[in-house]
């Protein structure tokens, strides 16, 4: 069945399925790290590649090849490589474009590991990097160098929810033949398709509203084309970054109710933005769907709807945060985000207290900032926990 006409929630069910022998109706954990060959001659077209199929899983595997097909459709890109971290994913993203003497230009409040990683480790072999506000296009025009070889946007920014106009980017990027990667974790395919608006490559922690249960880690990277995909391919292959069978199998049953979980979500983080909004002790609020959100234009010009991703300001700041986080009992206290369950986090003591005090100034990172991730609790509850935390601060 060509899958590729198919609506998005059909997508979710059926997009790159895999039917054996034996007729299983859900796709099977081929849990081995070697594969037979039939006879000699087999196994020499295999490795020349003459005949498809699989040698050993870090190469290929079937239950990982069904994910990495119905990803790369629900993005509209050429082929999708799935890995073992989001993290390993960003990782084999920078290797395969940065070579020694390359430039990279990023958005300020990225992830806190893609910054670093970058800052510590890539930096030791030569690879050069500007972290700035992605969405200041003229900025952005004006911090390209000529050896300028990647422009990686996270957007909404994380823990900001600041966007960058995903297609301007791309256009401006394509003019000095740089390429372009985003980082589509906060939005997932169903919210936007950076693919379709310019963008080369697009990657994901797939730990997040793509499993959406909070019991697997795991990344995932969308080429747009066949060219760029190879590069990739090959990078995670010799690293050996890619995915566990098992791990590709509960990911693929997560991903299954990805537009209901997401449109439970963001229908309780609208009512949440809207009573955070106008409470006294909170001294700013960004979400995407709420009219006074800057960019609430460009939300709707290139997301298909506003997420459940909150972040606001608590009046009393860094101390402030603290008494919240420690107060909320209903939302969990964690790092993650894009689960069932609701979880909430302090940026400036937690993910980002490794982030110099300038670096988190610069990247708008407060020390009042709260990143709220809704689940699909009753939302009355949700507010009535926030609620009786904020009183307290």
């Amino acid at each position: 069945m060509d899958t590729k006409k198919l609506g998005f929630n059909s997508k979710l069910i059926h997009a790159g399925d895999y039917h054996d022998v034996l007729g299983s109706a859900v796709t099977p954990i081929y849990q081995t790290s070697t594969f037979f060959f039939k006879n000699a001659q087999h196994g020499a077209d295999l490795f020349s590649g003459k005949e498809k199929g699989y040698i050993y899983t870090r190469i290929g595997n079937p239950t990982i090849e069904v994910l990495e097909k119905k990803l790369a459709e629900l993005e509209n890109g050429f082929g999708g490589i799935a890995l073992a971290s989001g993290m390993a994913a960003v990782s084999t993203v920078y290797m395969s474009i940065l070579e020694q003497g390359a430039h990279m230009i990023s958005t300020g409040a990225v992830y806190g590991p893609s910054r670093g990683v970058m800052e510590s480790h890539f930096s030791k072999f030569g690879v050069e990097h500007s972290y700035i506000d992605t969405s200041d296009i003229d900025l952005l025009e004006k911090s390209i160098q000529p050896n300028t070889k990647l422009i990686y946007l996270e957007t909404p920014a994380n823990p900001t929810i600041q966007l960058t106009d995903i297609k301007k980017v791309s256009e401006l990027a394509h003019k000095h033949n740089i390429l372009v990667c985003v980082d589509n974790t906060f939005c997932s395919p169903y919210l936007q398709k950076p693919l379709d608006l310019g963008a080369d490559i697009v990657l994901h922690s797939l730990t997040k509203f793509i499993n959406g249960h909070a019991d697997i880690v795991g990344g995932i990277i969308v080429a747009k084309e066949k060219e760029l995909y190879n590069i990739l391919r090959k990078t995670m292959v010799y690293m050996g970054g890619n995915m566990d069978p098992h791990q590709a199998y509960m990911v693929i049953r997560g991903v299954k109710t990805l537009s209901l979980r997401i449109d439970k979500a963001q229908e309780s983080a609208m009512k949440i933005a809207e009573y955070l909004e106008n409470h006294p002790k909170i001294e700013w609020i960004k979400y995407p769907g709420l009219k006074s959100f800057a960019q609430y234009e460009l939300a709707k010009e290139q997301m298909r709807g506003f997420g459940s991703m909150i972040s606001f300001g608590l009046k009393g700041g860094y101390e402030a945060g603290q008494i919240l986080m420690d107060n909320v009992h209903l939302a969990t206290l964690a790092v993650s985000l894009g689960g069932v369950e609701s979880l909430i986090q302090h940026p400036a003591s937690m993910t980002h207290a490794a982030v110099s005090k300038e670096n988190q100034l610069a990247a708008h990172i407060t020390d009042g900032l709260v990143r709220y991730s809704v689940g699909i609790e009753n939302v009355e509850d949700l507010i009535d926990d926030l609620k009786q935390a904020l009183a307290k601060v």
